[in-house]
């Protein structure tokens, strides 16, 4: 009789903590579904409509994915090649920059270390606007534009270049400026990952060997901080993606000349928020999503636990 009593007890104390442990996380769960789960479906549903937010959606089945892989010229020919040309040079780069600036930080002094992380991490806390309205100073297509005063000064260009406005040089400016504002989260977890890693694992591994930085870095850091390596690659891989703006907040246009500095985003903006074609938007937005959540598979494939 006994032992049943204390059997019920330890099943009723069990069931207590669950409770108390689920509305700790009730808060977090309600969050994720009201800003994250709740808006994805409604965006894959709208995806499936015709909507101009007057009249009502109507249903449309896979019309817009047809129309946007079929007859829409400037996603396949402009927003596709530009999308990837982008991804592939301000995500790896600005992810290794990342992780080289926090590997350097973390061999100077704490002091100085503060200081220069904090003026590498500032950039990334400029908002978009005044970021761009500062390059588009330095950009600035007259004589008084930083880069064309130093360049007439020099006498390395005779007339000013209109740089945010002619197509070639304008997807160089926006990797320009998205790797210089990149060192965001990701470059503060890496930092604290390189910093926390036990030094006693260096020592034993010059004792075993080990001659130089490098494998210092390929063989000890790396392995060492594989959790936030992971968080860095999400991290770049979201905010490479979600960057396509600069492309407009820099040339004031959208579309932006001739389509130069159109991405998926500045595309799902183009047709949300100026031609008013919700469901179309919707349709991209689901494309960009399928992105994401790609590239997010490669990066746990490279940095997660196989444990």
């Amino acid at each position: 009789m006994t032992s049943q009593l204390k059997s019920k007890k330890s099943r009723w104390h069990f069931g207590k903590e669950e409770v108390t442990g689920n509305l700790f996380i009730l808060p977090y769960v309600l969050a994720f579904l009201t800003f994250i789960v709740i808006p994805v479906a409604m965006g894959m549903l709208l995806s499936l409509t015709t909507f101009d937010l007057l009249s009502r959606p109507t249903w449309a089945g896979l019309d817009n994915y047809i129309s946007l892989f079929t007859t829409d010229d400037i996603f396949m020919q402009n927003v596709i090649p530009n999308t990837v040309t982008f991804a592939l040079i301000v995500g790896p780069v600005g992810y290794m920059l990342g992780f080289f600036l926090a590997w350097l930080l973390a061999q100077v002094a704490p002091k100085i270390r503060t200081v220069l992380a904090l003026v590498i991490y500032s950039p990334s806390m400029t908002a978009g606007v005044a970021m761009a309205v500062m390059w588009r100073i330095i950009f600035s297509g007259d004589a008084k534009g930083y880069l064309n005063a130093i360049l007439l000064n020099l006498d390395i260009i005779q007339q000013p270049i209109q740089w945010l406005t002619n197509p070639a040089y304008l997807m160089i400016i926006m990797i320009i400026v998205t790797l210089w504002s990149s060192m965001g989260i990701g470059f503060l977890a890496m930092l604290a990952g390189v910093l926390n890693i036990d030094q006693t694992l260096y020592e034993a591994a010059y004792v075993d060997g080990m001659k130089n930085k490098f494998q210092e870095i390929f063989f000890i850091t790396i392995p060492s901080m594989k959790p936030q390596m992971l968080f860095g690659a999400v991290m770049s891989l979201v905010a490479t993606f979600n960057a396509g703006s600069i492309g407009v907040q820099l040339s004031g246009q959208n579309p932006t000349p001739q389509n130069a500095g159109q991405l998926i985003v500045t595309h799902i903006d183009d047709y949300g928020f100026i031609r008013y074609d919700m469901g179309y938007a919707a349709a991209v937005s689901v494309i960009l999503l399928i992105l994401v959540y790609l590239f997010s598979r490669v990066a746990f494939k490279l940095f997660g636990e196989r444990d």
